[in-house]
């Protein structure tokens, strides 16, 4: 741990050189809270803002009276540091990461050490890495995930870059972490991109739990009429087994809130949802690698499909649904069903998102852990819940296990389940309630447990047209081609993509 130091100063002087274990580039709320973190557990920080006021502002405001020191300069920034030196940067991904990284890279000397901690796209992470590594300098992407209150008192982080930094990182980032029981939500990921690509994919899946979340909320509210406080009472239930997290909390909570007239809020809240692009970019892997995450990806297309808010205006004034809309049947019962739809499509969820992750780790050479993977999530992070610890217990059990669904907890959960998921989403079809998460992930389910799926038809369609062959059942490993229609060529296409 950093050594507490205790003096009076001006605000934004620089203590004598070399006596920061950290300095910290980006004075957004996200790095104030780090930084005030680091302190908290006894280490020396150096802030450091492009805008320099920001600086003096800080350290005059949230950091006053703290050991806390700043620098009106980069190079100022660098003489404050201990080698060897650590510099992590909280700014906005992109172009912006790359400019900070060539004004360091003059200024540091081999084995020091760039953290860059904000959601940067993992391929740029992997390139940083490279490119730093063949001169000398040691490249971390780190995951960082908690927001405002999760940075502040324990976020959950995912560092993953250039091995030689972690042992000199470590201490920091673990100190910092939230902490699942004893253990800190952080721990080594893997090399090069393995830390921002793991962050992509707890992105991608929170995307997935809040149109999963989002789509109870509808068939509640517009099926079943319920009121919110009715809402939140079931979600507050919910969050008392096996789906506590901090996402069914949060919507609890938001469902009860009340606006300054009585009203609840979230009625007054426009219907068109944004987005960062870290879900976009997990469903944009998934397609490159050909895994099937599909849950992700429809959550993606949710949000996109809600932002054409006013198309959508006009087309309910002129395309129909059914007749009735309401629901008939047991209220109770069916509450129930959607409690158990929600928890067996987030398994799916998770499932696919590991399924990514391994995939990514083979392409890349990265050595996974995925249970060490699940404790991270397990706490400071958005997806924090129960759930994980059921998922690092998998992974415990049976390291190499190739899917979730393939374990006896998540397959007998699954079992338990889909009598009501499947009730559900044929009851949300009938209602003509949206429901994409729902059935994409039930679609998903019987796809993968299907001995034979109609790809065959498809690969015959696919040479019949193209030339492009088929496997036969009985020679695997070989592909042929036939003349359908006995007026084509015998020729076949010289590649073979399925």
């Amino acid at each position: 741990m950093g050594n507490v130091i205790s003096c009076k100063r001006k605000p934004s002087t620089v203590l004598a050189p070399a006596t920061a274990d950290i300095a910290l580039i980006g004075l957004a709320v996200m790095g104030q809270n780090i930084i005030l973190n680091m302190n908290d557990h006894g280490f020396v920080v150096c802030a450091y803002n492009r805008t320099v006021a920001k600086v003096d502002q800080f350290l005059a405001n949230e950091a006053k009276g703290t050991n806390i020191i700043g620098a009106h300069s980069m190079k100022e920034m660098v003489d404050s540091l201990k080698k060897p030196r650590r510099v992590m940067m909280l700014v906005k991904a992109g172009s912006a990461v790359d400019a900070f990284i060539d004004q360091l890279i003059p200024l540091l000397e081999k084995g020091d050490i760039i953290i860059d901690g904000g959601n940067s796209e993992y391929q740029d992470t992997r390139r940083r890495c490279q490119r730093l590594a063949e001169l000398g300098l040691l490249y971390v992407g780190s995951g960082v995930s908690g927001g405002e209150e999760g940075a502040r008192y324990g976020p959950s982080l995912m560092p993953g870059g250039h091995p030689a930094a972690w042992p000199h990182i470590k201490p920091i980032f673990q100190a910092i972490a939230a902490k699942s029981g004893s253990d800190p939500c952080c721990d080594w990921v893997g090399e090069d991109g393995a830390g921002h690509f793991v962050k992509m994919v707890h992105n991608g899946i929170e995307y997935g739990d809040m149109q999963l979340i989002c789509e109870a909320y509808h068939l509640m509210r517009d099926s079943l009429g319920m009121n919110h406080d009715e809402m939140s009472q079931v979600l507050s239930e919910w969050n008392s087994g096996e789906l506590d997290s901090f996402l069914i909390e949060i919507t609890a909570n938001i469902l009860k809130y009340k606006d300054s007239d009585g009203q609840p809020l979230l009625e007054k809240i426009r219907d068109a949802a944004g987005q960062k692009g870290t879900g976009k970019w997990t469903a944009i892997s998934a397609l490159d690698y050909g895994v099937p995450v599909t849950l992700i990806g429809e959550s993606v297309f949710a949000r996109c499909l809600s932002s054409l808010k006013d198309e959508r205006v006009t087309a309910s004034k002129h395309l129909k649904g059914p007749e009735n809309a309401k629901f008939s049947g047991d209220k109770k019962e069916f509450i129930e069903q959607i409690r158990q739809a929600l928890y067996a499509s987030k398994i799916v969820s998770y499932a696919q998102g590991f399924m990514l992750m391994r995939e990514a780790a083979k392409l890349f050479n990265w050595n996974l852990n995925y249970g060490g993977i699940a404790l991270m999530w397990r706490g400071g992070c958005i997806i924090r819940s129960v759930f994980l610890g059921n998922i690092k217990e998998a992974f415990d059990k049976q390291p190499d296990l190739s899917n979730l669904l393939l374990d006896d907890f998540f397959r007998e959960a699954i079992h338990r389940s889909q009598s009501a998921w499947r009730e559900v989403v044929a009851t949300a079809v009938r209602l003509g309630v949206p429901t994409p998460c729902f059935s994409t992930a039930l679609a998903f389910y019987d796809g993968f447990r299907s001995e034979r799926l109609p790809a065959n038809l498809l690969q015959a369609q696919r040479d019949y047209f193209g030339a492009h062959t088929y496997e036969l059942l009985s020679e695997p490993g070989k592909f042929v081609h036939t003349n359908w229609t006995g007026t084509g060529g015998n020729v076949s296409a010289s590649t073979y993509q399925a």
